[in-house]
Formats: structure tokens, C-alpha cells, sequence
């Protein structure tokens, strides 16, 4: 019995070890923050060799069979612009450099290929954008300018709302079920080349689209999932905070932020209100938001996921840290069951829809924006543990790969250009130095690439 008991107490108190070594420190001073970001920078180095040397002048590599892969017929050099400015914000000089030269040099939008509208505006124009504000070098405005151009048949519907799909080089517009993400996801970008190129079209083609959009929503003050663009009806009156919708929301107190646009202001704040009342829900110390039908508020899935877990850094960004706070603990809570985050999740059941793991940044995005506003120490424990396991879990020997199942780890060939856009600069950010980036210089756009204001000519 003796021995027994004795066996238990050592069991108990190596569970407890090993429970104590699972747990991140209590707080992370600035001397292991500094570390953490000098980490994290090397890990963009990591992958950045790797897509120099399997995938240079292609979009993306796909990290596990080390091949190139391009989204459409001829490359777009997604990798490159995507990555720019946060190789410039990393410190890493020599990869911006040739970065940049690969884009002023081989990057061009004269090309018979039709091209998904939100993508390449957040991606490229954004990125190119940003890039220009960084280096001031004009063959980036260049672009963007040119890019915009080619860009703007797709607004040019009955309503208002863009095409889904836009030819880049005969203008050619397609793709008319579209939902308030694709629509609403855009002023940041066209107003930014606006007031850089004094051709105000840009600005109030992209606000109209976001008008529009406001203009369809439900006596609920909510947007549905989806809408046909030419007759501006709603397809789906599905209401939630995630993909399709997610970024619409997140323009509307940006847009605000870098324009000082008092219409974005109003429409964010029936628009925030109208989700706190029907979405929002609290569950003991816990919030979360759900599903609901745009028209009557009747309550819908307890769906939350990955793409979701950007809503806490734009309730803390807007003002709002005790919403901020709770929601993303309980993000926190999503991704601890397996270690990293699932697509999708039913947090009533506390069980994974979809098991993948996309490489996406948006709870690390909020960990940044609460620690920035907030400044709780919390937030880059948190982090720092975020960081392990995407490490853990997603590294490779020449980059980061996608994730199958975030329950058995089981791999995907998949590097998608924004884990450089997002992931990597978020999780700098999170821990390198404030002054790294002024958050009040700056607004980020969906892709996380840093748009500075500009004044109206």
C-alpha cells in the first residue's frame, strides 16, 4: 500500500512537471521579446531561401514537393510583393532589395488573364503600395497606378458592386455572386492610390462599393453571406464575422483611420452595434460570436474559426478592449485544444468542423493589436506560445507548410504568399520594439501591409 501510494505521488508529481514545462512563462521581458523577434526574423529568412530557391519569379512555393506554384497562365509575383515591406520591417535589407528588384523588373499586369478583384487588390495593390511608402521608389506607384487601371472595369456593374473577376488586359468583368468582403475590402487600397495619384475615381469607385454594400444590409443593421452583383440581391442572409464578411467590417473603422472619411465612421458604428447585439455570445466568463439570420437576428450556428479570430484586434484597434480581451481568450482556448488553430469550430460543442490550418495570421493580429493597446504582458505570452507551436507544427527544411489536420499535423504542399504578409510581420511586430512600427503613422489593410496618410491633392 505503502509503495502504492508512493507510485502515485511521483506519478502526480511528474504530470506536474511536465504540465509546468507545457506552460509559457508567466511574462516575457524586453530582453526575451527582443529575442523572440530576432526568431522570428530568422524564420523569414528561412522561408524566404527556400522560395528563392525552388520557386524565384513564381507566386508561391509549395514547400514539401519544393516546387513553384503560379495562381493563374503567367506569374504574379505574389510571394515578392506580398513579402516586401515585411522584409523591409524585419531589418532584412539584402532580401527587400532583391525583392523589389524582381518586382520593378519582371512584374507585368499586361496580361490576357482573368484575375480574382479582392485578391489582387489586397494583395498586390496593397502590397505595392505599401512597398512604394517604404522605399519611395516610383516604379512601385508605377505599378500600382497601372494595376488600378486595369483594375477598374471590374466596379462597372448595374449597381455599383464590383464583378468577382476582372480580364487584366481587355477589361473584361465575370463572376457575379459575390459577398460584402469582395465588395466592402477595397477604399483602403484604391483611396490610398488616390491621394498618391490625384485620380479620385480610384477613391469613389471603391467607396461606392462599400456604400452599396452598407446600403443592402438587413433592418437587423447586419450583411448577409452573399449577393448577385447585378441586381444587388441577397443569395444568402447567413450573418457572422467570418470569411466573406470578416474584412467588410474591418473597412469600415479603417477607412475611417486613414481618411478620416466621417461616412465609413457612421456606417461603423451602426454597423458594430447591430453585431454586438445580434451576434455577440456571452457564455460564463467566455465571448464569442455566432451565426445569424440578417433579417430577423434569429441566432444561427456557434461557427467561429481561424479567419474569425481577427475580430478581437478590431474590437481593441476601435476601442473596445473588454470585448477584445474575452474573445480572444477564447481564440486562445480554439487553439490549445490541438495545439494550433482549425479552420472551423462549434465552440457550443467545443469541436473541430474543419481541421485545417491554412497559415493563417488573424489570432496573432489580434495578440499584436491588444498588446500594442492594451499592453497587458499576457499578450506576448501568449504569442510567444503561438509561436512555438506554429513552429513546431508547420516548419520544414525550406519553409512552412499548411496544415491537413491540425489533430493528426498531417501536412499540406502549401506556402500561401500571405504567411509573409500577415503571419511573419504580426508575429515581429508582436514582439519586436514599439518604435519598429508606429502604429498611429499607420493603417494595415486585410493583407497587413502599412498604408501611411496621405494628403488630398
Amino acid at each position: 500500500m505503502k509503495l502504492h501510494r508512493m507510485f502515485v505521488s511521483l506519478m502526480l508529481m511528474a504530470c506536474a512537471c511536465v504540465s509546468a514545462k507545457a506552460q509559457p512563462p508567466a511574462s516575457i521581458d524586453a530582453a526575451a521579446s527582443a529575442k523572440l523577434a530576432d526568431e522570428v526574423r530568422e524564420e523569414v529568412r528561412h522561408a524566404w531561401s527556400g522560395y528563392k530557391q525552388y520557386a524565384w519569379g513564381h507566386d508561391d512555393l509549395a514547400p514539401l514537393s519544393k516546387r513553384a506554384h503560379d495562381w493563374y497562365a503567367q506569374s504574379l509575383l505574389m510571394t515578392p510583393v506580398d513579402a516586401l515591406d515585411t522584409l523591409i520591417l524585419a531589418g532584412l535589407k539584402d532580401e527587400a532589395n532583391e525583392a523589389r528588384e524582381l518586382i520593378v523588373t519582371r512584374l507585368s499586369f499586361d496580361q490576357d488573364i482573368y484575375v480574382k478583384h479582392f485578391e489582387i487588390t489586397i494583395r498586390l495593390l496593397g502590397g505595392l503600395l505599401s512597398g512604394y511608402q517604404l522605399t519611395h521608389d516610383e516604379r512601385l506607384l508605377k505599378l500600382a497606378d497601372d494595376l488600378g487601371t486595369r483594375l477598374l472595369p471590374a466596379f462597372d456593374s448595374p449597381t455599383g458592386l464590383p464583378w468577382v473577376e476582372v480580364n487584366l488586359r481587355s477589361g473584361k468583368t465575370r463572376g457575379s455572386e459575390s459577398n460584402p468582403a469582395e465588395s466592402g475590402t477595397l477604399l483602403l487600397e484604391y483611396g490610398t492610390l488616390a491621394r498618391l495619384t490625384g485620380k479620385s475615381i480610384y477613391y469613389d469607385k471603391a467607396k461606392r462599393a462599400l456604400v452599396e454594400t452598407y446600403n443592402r444590409r438587413g433592418k437587423t443593421g447586419l450583411v448577409g453571406a452573399s449577393f448577385d452583383v447585378v441586381s444587388g440581391k441577397w443569395l444568402d442572409t447567413d450573418s457572422h464575422i467570418g470569411g466573406g464578411i470578416d474584412s467588410y467590417y474591418e473597412y469600415l473603422w479603417k477607412c475611417w483611420k486613414l481618411f478620416g472619411d466621417k461616412d465609413c465612421l457612421a456606417m461603423w458604428q451602426t454597423s458594430i452595434a447591430a453585431v454586438n447585439r445580434h451576434l455577440a455570445d456571452p457564455r460564463g466568463n467566455e465571448l464569442w460570436y455566432r451565426h445569424a439570420d440578417m433579417h430577423s437576428g434569429k441566432a444561427g450556428q456557434t461557427e467561429y474559426g481561424s479567419l474569425h479570430a481577427f475580430f478581437p484586434g478590431l474590437l481593441a484597434y476601435s476601442g473596445d478592449l473588454p470585448r477584445a480581451r474575452k474573445l480572444e481568450e477564447a481564440s486562445l482556448r480554439m487553439w490549445q485544444q490541438n495545439g494550433i488553430e482549425p479552420e472551423s469550430f462549434d465552440y457550443a460543442q467545443f469541436k473541430v468542423l474543419d481541421p485545417s490550418y491554412a497559415l493563417r495570421p488573424e489570432i496573432i493580429e489580434s495578440a499584436f493589436y491588444l498588446n500594442r493597446l492594451d499592453g497587458a504582458p499576457r499578450w506576448r505570452t501568449i504569442g510567444a506560445q503561438m509561436f512555438t507551436d506554429f513552429r513546431r507544427h508547420c516548419r520544414n527544411d525550406v519553409g512552412y507548410t499548411a496544415l491537413k489536420s491540425v489533430i493528426t499535423k498531417e501536412r499540406k504542399d502549401s506556402m500561401e504568399s500571405f504567411v509573409f504578409a500577415e503571419t511573419f510581420k504580426y508575429f515581429y511586430l508582436l514582439f519586436a520594439p514599439k518604435n519598429a512600427l508606429d502604429l498611429d503613422a499607420v493603417v494595415f489593410n486585410t493583407e497587413a501591409h502599412p498604408l501611411r496618410r496621405v494628403a488630398t491633392k
